[in-house]
């Protein structure tokens, strides 16, 4: 196994379409997702789904959803490949104007979410429901699909429940494989748009070490830095710049109004950055001065850690196999948190798929993998994180990676050999 190299026609340039090189193809990557979609749930023999969740809808229609769960919006999608879109009515009627390749959008009710705890009345969340579920059920029946069984993403039951009573076979647990099946490969634009948001965060990264020096607040380093991301077309909806001992632990609140010394160790996390829907993860340590030499040893073994993970991922490779390379509970400093087994540490030394959502398929991880083990896929997309202690503070680093046919290609560029220091 080894490291992927790159073709000379494969990587970032600019965020902008232009009519001069082949970049993103959006229309192609929309078009491929909604196939690999429709494949899946024909192979799955459901008439239809009804998709809820954002990331599901962001796949097959290519709205710019935000990446919750809708309750406001929502799609059919059936086995014709017929798209039916229900949104707000301001959403919906731009959408009608800016979205040429969807010819089906209506207004939607929303039977989930605030607006119906909002109403106070459980009368009205009834009937809001059983609206949702007929607006639904009334396009089943235009598109032929209504008497096929339909696919649901969101076990909620009382909604369930209404489509049952208009006699709609509903099945959850079907749904949610077709989409996991459909999202965890990724096709060459998905990989793209990963590669893109590794770039904008590299560029938060250089506005870090431009503006975090000893009396500035983490809260004003991450402001600069995503200022720089939203500059250039990023969508930020998560990250964190933390400093000193907040970094051992990662402090609860991440960034704070703490004014930074000489000597601390900063670390960022650029988590749920985004570029056309698709989420970074994504951290880097710095440090202000100097680090210590057990600062330095810390973070070589973070470092080793984490490519010791990264050369075991290889389609093929199974989940409990590689997560071997992450450390036991020794190497993870059980003793510190109070904690007996792998599965109380959650978010520490794991790797987790990415896409539409944070997380996605693989999630590799001691607390899981050794007893419910899955096989690696290629064109499967990841990011790879570890820590360590040193000094009272902490390390953190990550690589975003993709699967590839003879081992990963690491998207994510800063350098990563040692900590980046911040002349102060």
């Amino acid at each position: 196994m080894g490291f992927y190299q790159r073709d000379f026609m494969e990587g970032t340039r600019g965020t902008m379409g232009v009519d001069w090189e082949e970049r993103i193809d959006m229309q192609r990557m929309r078009e491929e997702r909604k196939e690999r979609a429709l494949s899946r749930m024909q192979e799955a023999g459901l008439g239809s789904m009804l998709l809820i969740n954002d990331p599901n809808v962001r796949y097959v229609t290519g709205l710019a959803m935000t990446g919750g769960s809708g309750a406001d919006h929502y799609t059919l999608f059936t086995e014709n490949g017929d798209v039916v879109h229900w949104d707000t009515a301001d959403h919906a009627s731009n959408q009608r104007f800016n979205c040429p390749w969807l010819s089906d959008i209506r207004y939607a009710c929303p039977g989930l979410g605030n607006v119906p705890r909002a109403s106070g009345r459980d009368s009205a969340r009834d009937w809001l429901k059983d609206k949702m579920a007929g607006l639904v059920y009334e396009a089943m029946e235009e598109y032929g699909v209504a008497k096929e069984p339909m696919g649901i993403d969101i076990g909620n039951g009382a909604l369930i429940s209404k489509f049952e009573d208009r006699g709609v076979d509903v099945r959850t647990e079907e749904c949610a494989n077709v989409m996991e099946s459909a999202r965890k490969v990724k096709t060459r634009d998905e990989i793209e748009c990963l590669r893109m948001v590794a770039a904008l965060c590299e560029a938060g990264f250089q506005r870090i070490t431009e503006t975090a020096k000893p009396g500035k607040r983490e809260s004003e380093v991450w402001g600069e830095a995503t200022r720089e991301l939203w500059r250039l077309g990023a969508m930020v909806q998560g990250g964190y710049v933390t400093s000193g001992p907040n970094t051992w632990p990662k402090h609860q609140a991440n960034t704070t109004d703490r004014i930074m010394r000489p000597g601390d160790l900063v670390y960022a996390d650029f988590y749920n950055i985004g570029f056309m829907g698709y989420r970074s993860c994504y951290y880097r340590t710095f440090s202000l001065g100097e680090p210590t030499q057990a600062q330095q040893d810390a973070y070589e073994i973070a470092r080793d850690n984490l490519y010791d993970v990264l050369e075991r991922i290889e389609p093929s490779a199974t989940t409990d196999e590689i997560s071997q390379g992450f450390p036991d509970m020794e190497g993870e400093h059980a003793d510190w948190y109070d904690a007996t087994d792998h599965w109380q540490m959650t978010t520490n030394h794991w790797a987790h798929g990415l896409g539409l959502q944070l997380y996605e398929v693989p999630l590799i991880w001691r607390g899981i993998s050794p007893d419910h083990p899955i096989e690696i896929e290629e064109g499967m997309t990841m990011a790879v994180e570890t820590m360590e202690p040193a000094d009272r503070q902490g390390v953190r680093v990550e690589e975003m990676v993709v699967v590839r046919e003879n081992g990963v290609e690491i998207l994510s560029q800063w350098p990563v050999e040692e900590i980046t220091t911040i002349e102060r």
